[in-house]
């Protein structure tokens, strides 16, 4: 079971343009039920077919977040996932395949107060759980997300992980991969993520924002080039910004669904 110690919280929680943070304390409280310790986040993770890289990436994020409680949701993999992730984290959960599904599951299990989805080709901060907490404590704050890092020097990845960001917070749009974490309240006010078969994510932080405001943590998660590598980066930042504006012109959640398939073919977690 993971250790149970504190960092040192930071300063230099940059500002949403809705929300104003302060440094706070830290919170000691925890939870424990069913041997399984709980610190104050619950970090839910879906997968499907990770077998090569999940045992490396749950190792590594437990490093960084020995005080939360982590949660692993296999959606159907034939690769062995499921059983190499449940040695390394404090669940490890069944359910039907689909991002929204996995994450509905695993929210469900948690104990506490704090939810954080992550993808698991990403890599979190060291200081990761002081500074969610630290966000969380203006009591305005429902949620919030970090920003992304692409580890690769190519300009397509700037327009993802820069550009993008400055696009977004002009149209209020954000994605999974930056990490959304919320107060379970929040979670269960808005019903969890509508299980739909593409942007979950986009529908689920607009609810989230209307609830209250949201916090920008400006450190970087790194995310994995991989799926860029796969389908072809500029392929794929086309693909991703032509359905962002398509939903912005309130194009049906199907349609954008058939046009991922047909431009990336990929099956998405």
């Amino acid at each position: 079971m993971r250790g149970e110690r504190f960092r040192e919280p930071i300063h230099g929680l940059s500002l949403h343009d809705v929300i104003i943070l302060t440094k706070p304390e830290l919170s000691t409280a925890k939870k424990e039920s069913a041997n399984i310790r709980s610190g104050p986040i619950s970090i839910i993770v879906p997968v499907l077919n990770e077998a090569a890289t999940i045992e490396r990436f749950l190792k590594r994020l437990g490093e960084r977040t020995e005080r939360a409680e982590l949660i692993v949701v296999d959606g159907g993999s034939s690769d062995g996932t499921f059983e190499l992730a449940q040695h390394h984290c404090d669940r490890c959960l069944r359910a039907s395949p689909g991002r929204a599904v996995q994450l509905n599951a695993g929210a469900r299990t948690a104990l506490s107060d704090t939810l954080w989805f992550l993808h698991a080709d990403c890599e979190v901060p060291a200081d990761c759980l002081e500074q969610i907490s630290d966000a969380l404590r203006s009591p305005q704050a429902v949620g919030g997300f970090f920003r992304i890092r692409i580890p690769n020097k190519r300009l397509v990845y700037r327009l993802t992980d820069s550009f993008a960001h400055y696009a977004g917070l002009l149209l209020r749009m954000r994605f999974g991969d930056h990490g959304f974490f919320c107060r379970r309240s929040g979670f269960d006010e808005i019903g969890g993520f509508p299980e739909i078969p593409l942007m979950e994510d986009a529908e689920f932080f607009g609810k989230l924002r209307r609830l209250g405001r949201i916090a920008i943590i400006p450190s970087r998660l790194i995310s994995s080039p991989r799926r860029y590598e796969r389908i072809g980066p500029w392929r794929l930042t086309v693909t991703y910004g032509l359905i962002a504006l398509l939903y912005l012109l309130r194009v049906p959640i199907p349609v954008l669904a058939r046009i991922y398939r047909r431009t990336c073919a990929q099956l998405r977690v």
